[in-house]
């Protein structure tokens, strides 16, 4: 692992830093904070995950949430968001390859080769994390942004007992019948829709729902509330799951980052009371 760039910051560190992926087959880059606290020993981690086109750039640079997590004392994983490169299959559209990784594990060509990000975020990424950070594996909680926000649905449904805590921004909770989980979807997992349920929350919230509480807000002037995120369907599968969820349509929010720097503070309290 080399570390790219690292800054002072609310007396802990945010860092950059790259490794070589066997999983992604590339060099893949991600940042953390590490709170003032992780001086006196492992802290609880918070992995946050980004949306369409971003990298680990838009929530460290946008979101302000370095002074909210050194006062509770949170580390913050920020990964990119798909295998990167010239070597790498690309799309011209921004919803598609690189950029897109969308959090699953592509089955379809040419996707296959490199596109894992489900699996480099709970095995490699982690393994890197735990190794060279004070992290505390038992305290781990995730959130996300729009097609992050996807993912940490997704992922905490898959491994309640490693992210115990579990929130979003504007996710896409119900893919598989949105056109962007249609698209991606379709391309990185083939036609079979069954394939697909392992990777909608929707789905999977009906079948295994979670012991902890989901908080999630979305902005009611977000552009993509209608046609991409449409909340009423993840909302009614909790409702008939027995899923504890906590939704909160905020007025006259949209889908930026902005919105995200609004309600980013609400969130990492959220995770650093589940978390202890």
């Amino acid at each position: 692992m080399e570390t790219l760039s690292s800054w002072k910051s609310f007396g802990g560190t945010l860092s950059v830093h790259q490794h070589d992926s066997a999983l992604c087959q590339c060099p893949m880059q991600f940042a953390v904070y590490t709170p003032p606290q992780a001086a006196n020993g492992p802290v609880p981690v918070l992995w946050y995950l980004s949306g369409l086109t971003c990298n680990w750039s838009n929530v460290m640079e946008k979101s302000g949430l370095q002074r909210a997590a050194a006062r509770l004392g949170l580390m913050v994983i920020a990964p990119d968001t798909s295998p990167r490169g010239d070597a790498v299959p690309n799309d011209e559209a921004y919803d598609l390859g690189q950029g897109a990784g969308f959090y699953l594990s592509a089955t379809q060509s040419p996707w296959s080769t490199h596109f894992h990000m489900d699996r480099y975020i709970t095995e490699e990424l982690s393994e890197q994390v735990m190794a060279n950070f004070p992290a505390d594996a038992g305290r781990q909680g995730i959130t996300g942004h729009s097609m992050g926000g996807h993912g940490a649905l997704t992922l905490h449904l898959k491994h309640p007992d490693r992210f115990t805590t579990v929130s979003a921004f504007s996710p896409i909770a119900a893919p598989m019948d949105v056109p962007w989980g249609e698209k991606a979807f379709s391309t990185y997992l083939g036609d079979e829709r069954s394939t697909w349920e392992q990777y909608d929350a929707r789905a999977l919230v009906l079948k295994q729902p979670s012991k902890a509480s989901i908080l999630i807000d979305t902005g009611d002037a977000d552009p993509f509330l209608d046609e991409q995120l449409r909340p009423q369907l993840f909302i009614d599968a909790c409702q008939q799951s027995g899923q504890t969820l906590n939704y909160r349509m905020q007025p006259g929010y949209d889908h930026s980052y902005w919105f995200i720097a609004s309600m980013m503070e609400e969130h990492l309290e959220h995770h650093a009371a589940g978390l202890g």
